[in-house]
């Protein structure tokens, strides 16, 4: 029985995948005619193992002889394949690429799409190839005697049609892989294959939006934030280490950057007639040992042949989390090949031909120059980049400690190396002595192109000596890319760790602002006070110490944290500028003589008897009852606790939300998606039954007397095609829910540069303290500079457009909430100029010069 009911699972198991693929195809008829008919013609025409053969091979196959008289080519030649790999491919293609892209387009799309990219990509490869002789003589004359077959061309070109009905992060996702895949593939392998579905993807990049009903329109920028940002410099330079070994695996390469494969890998052999000729003559028997040891080397000899392009693809993906050390590693390592290839180039030009390039004299300047040039690009991207994208360091020792390890073990196989050629001497030709294995042992640790300018001491003939000769710098470099990849993922460092550690434990301890958490962010500096019970949190920039809101410690030291912080500003010789405080922190510096402006609007949900019900809350309650019909609810979860799918859709949600943006996601008291990962910070997601998340909010602890009292709303974004009532539902659904949990308070946060011109002491419900600040007011309006007031009145209006802060502040005001203004104190009016460079390098740390002039002149221009 036990049996019967284990084959009955196995067969479930093996049925669910068979059922699922059925429902697929019958969704997908196009695709499903496709493979019928690519596999009935292949078996028909007996092309199967081998493609097919002539006549009907030059009615199916895309040359530059198929017009005019072979046109049907354009068409049918997706139908076959070169052979038996070429039609498993072309399957797995049909299946992973053809399914979901039919789904998106559907079926009448689909094929038009299919047919339009395929007849484009053939006619521009087809041109391509005939137009080439001028600029590339050698690449135009490969292109010119081959031939296409396959479906490749019409599978890249719907994919990049399909890409346009996605979502902006999953669009620019599969466009970024799909287009530096073929890029690198036409410019290292060139193949007119590789040509053609460049050209059909670039066709269905153009014409996929057409098939949606919209305009293609050129992006605004090339990345929406730093996060894709580096991922795209961690691409670029994955890209250029693959290419070299796409070029030296295929003997046929012909692209114009393939020339890269002998100035990086030499990864090349000789043919048996040449290297007898060398082992033939007496006085090369140093040319023969290496000639040999490239021969024999199998994938370990590989390996360290292209050990360069390994340690960049290992940096890169230091790269993609920000690291500083891989940037420095493949800045030093890209600075290198670049000098590589200006001294290899160097040497063509001064007329040393032959085995360098593995090309004729007579190959065209910009053949020549354009391989010399791409790393010297990528060398230049890198240092461009380096000090916005990659500033994430280690913690103190990481570096020191790999390095002692990579010693260790260097030294460990250095002296297994020795040992064990002395015990193996005679696999060895000639046979091994301590001084040969000395002298060959920098070699058993350097790239093989090294070995044109040292030849080997000893050539490894038993197989004992081979696993030795070539795993001795296998396993070093191996477990130095092991290493190095594990340094990329211990947690991140900054020189201000153990400061924001001291931080968080008086926040915790004594309590703060309801904008307390944001002190806890990175790229804060710290002031503790002398008695080591509060803090101010602070960004320095162009002299000016822009506070993060009030200070954070015991009420009773208030006073005294202003002043403190103010006369150790002034000691510093910088500016102090108490940003984005409340009444109290406002009223301290005005003791200081300092003049204040209110920058922002908070607002606050009192809880403990909040209930959404009356008229006033009837957009909350239809955002409760639309949720139910369609099946969504609110779950709570983290950053670090949600399922990867959960963390795919909302960084997903956050690329599309920054996408749609003219200028770059603020920061300062606006959190991203880095803020997102910390213990502290709750996430409320609105999820349906298919756990597909329609939107996201954080939500930031307010403590107070050592006790959570309430939470902060920070991040609130939503899917552009989901539940449009999602944000109301999450704000509301985060109340009650808290209100249950025991909390007193619910802080919506704040608005910058808005303010509730209706609010006064009575409405806004803040009793006395407010009549207080009414009081200050007129005070601080007769004091604060009409220039300044109507610089931010300007700028509030002129970012409206992008961020939304004023609409932000309206909307808000369907839960009802209490408004609280929030200040910027300053001491002396000559320092505004400073103050305001200081706040747009903290909120807009990345914007760029441009964006800062189109800032400026909508500030100064008339307003619409």
């Amino acid at each position: 029985m036990q049996h019967g009911s284990a084959r009955r699972t196995a067969g479930r198991y093996l049925r669910w995948p068979a059922d699922g693929l059925r429902g697929a195809l019958a969704k997908s008829p196009v695709t499903l005619v496709f493979l019928t008919l690519f596999w009935f013609l292949g078996i028909l025409t007996s092309s199967i193992l081998r493609g097919p053969e002539n006549p009907l091979l030059g009615w199916v196959s895309v040359s530059v002889h198929t017009l005019p008289g072979h046109w049907p080519a354009l068409v049918l030649s997706a139908l076959w394949a070169n052979g038996l790999a070429g039609y498993i491919g072309g399957t797995v293609l049909a299946l992973v690429v053809g399914l979901p892209a039919e789904r998106l387009l559907g079926s009448l799309r689909f094929l038009a799409a299919a047919v339009g990219t395929q007849v484009t990509g053939a006619l521009a490869g087809i041109g391509f190839a005939a137009a080439l002789r001028g600029a590339f003589e050698n690449w135009g004359r490969e292109l010119s005697t081959d031939t296409f077959l396959g479906p490749v061309a019409v599978f890249c070109g719907v994919a990049a049609a399909a890409s346009a009905g996605v979502g902006t992060l999953w669009r620019r996702r599969v466009r970024l892989l799909l287009f530096t895949l073929l890029v690198v593939l036409a410019l290292y392998s060139g193949a007119l294959r590789d040509v053609v579905a460049l050209a059909a993807a670039l066709a269905g990049g153009l014409w996929g939006p057409y098939l949606f009903g919209r305009r293609p329109h050129l992006p605004r920028s090339l990345v929406s934030s730093r996060r894709e940002a580096r991922v795209l410099v961690a691409l670029a330079v994955v890209a250029t280490a693959v290419g070299p070994v796409i070029a030296a695996l295929n003997v046929r390469a012909v692209g114009p950057l393939a020339v890269l494969a002998y100035l990086f890998t030499n990864a090349e052999t000789l043919d048996p007639v040449a290297l007898t000729t060398i082992c033939a003559d007496p006085g090369m028997q140093a040319e023969c040992r290496t000639a040999k040891l490239e021969q024999s080397a199998g994938l370990a000899g590989f390996f360290l042949a292209v050990l360069p392009q390994v340690l960049l693809v290992v940096f890169a993906a230091g790269l993609r989390r920000g690291r500083r050390s891989a940037w420095i590693g493949a800045l030093v390592l890209q600075g290198l090949m670049t000098l590589t290839a200006a001294v290899h180039t160097g040497f063509f030009l001064a007329g040393h031909t032959g085995g360098v390039y593995g090309v004729d004299g007579r190959v065209q300047p910009l053949a020549l120059v354009l391989p010399m040039l791409l790393p010297l690009l990528i060398f230049v991207l890198l240092a461009a980049t380096g000090r916005r994208l990659f500033a994430v360091s280690a913690p103190p020792g990481t570096y020191r400690q790999l390095f002692l390890v990579c010693v260790t073990a260097g030294a460990l196989l250095a002296a297994l190396w020795v040992a064990g050629g002395l015990v193996l001497r005679t696999g060895f030709t000639p046979q091994a002595s301590l001084p040969t294995l000395l002298a060959d042992l920098p070699l058993r640790f350097l790239p093989v192109f090294e070995i044109i300018s040292a030849p080997p001491q000893l050539l490894p003939e038993s197989v004992p000596a081979i696993i030795l000769y070539e795993g001795v710098g296998v396993a070093f470099w191996a477990l130095t890319c092991v290493l190095l990849l594990r340094s990329f993922l211990e947690p991140a460092y900054s020189r201000f760790a153990a400061d924001e550690e001291r931080a968080r434990g008086l926040l915790a301890s004594s309590g703060g602002s309801t904008m307390a958490w944001m002190t806890l962010w990175s790229g804060n500096s710290y002031w503790f006070s002398p008695t080591g019970r509060s803090y101010v949190a602070y960004r320095l920039n162009s002299g000016v110490a822009l506070t993060v809101g009030d200070p954070v410690g015991p009420a009773e030291e208030l006073n005294r944290s202003v002043e403190g912080f103010a006369a150790y500003c002034t000691d510093a010789g910088v500016t102090a500028c108490f940003y984005s405080v409340n009444e109290a922190t406002r009223d301290a510096a005005a003791g200081l003589g300092h003049t204040d402006l209110q920058v922002a609007e908070e607002t606050l949900l009192p809880l403990g008897s909040l209930e959404f019900r009356g008229r006033r809350f009837q957009d909350v309650r239809t955002a409760f009852n639309r949720a139910r019909k369609a099946g969504i609810r609110a779950e709570w979860s983290t950053y670090r606790t949600a399922p990867l799918s959960v963390l795919d859709q909302i960084n997903a949600i956050s690329e599309e939300w920054v996408a749609d943006k003219k200028m770059p996601e603020m920061g300062f008291t606006l959190g991203g998606i880095e803020e997102l990962d910390d213990d502290g910070v709750r996430l409320l997601l609105a999820v349906d039954q298919d756990r597909t998340v329609h939107g996201v909010t954080s939500w930031l602890p307010i403590y107070r007397d050592g006790q959570i009292i309430g939470w902060t709303l920070d991040f609130m974004r939503r899917r552009a095609q989901g539940f449009p009532a999602a944000m109301d539902f999450l704000i509301a659904s985060a109340a009650l829910s808290l209100q249950d949990e025991g909390c007193r308070l619910l802080s919506l946060s704040g608005a910058p540069l808005a303010r509730n011109e209706a609010s006064s002491p009575a409405a806004s419900g803040a009793g006395t303290a407010a009549g207080t600040g009414a009081n200050t007011a007129a005070r601080r309006t007769a004091a604060t500079p009409p220039a300044l007031e109507w610089l931010m009145d300007r700028l509030g209006a002129t970012l409206e457009p992008v961020y939304g802060f004023r609409s932000l502040l309206a909307y808000k005001a369907k839960f009802q909430p209490q408004y609280v203004p929030l200040y910027m104190t300053y001491l002396d009016s000559a320092s505004l100029p400073a103050i305001a460079n200081a706040l747009a390098r903290a909120y807009l740390p990345h914007v760029s010069m441009g964006q800062t002039l189109t800032i400026a002149r909508r500030i100064i221009g008339p307003q619409r």
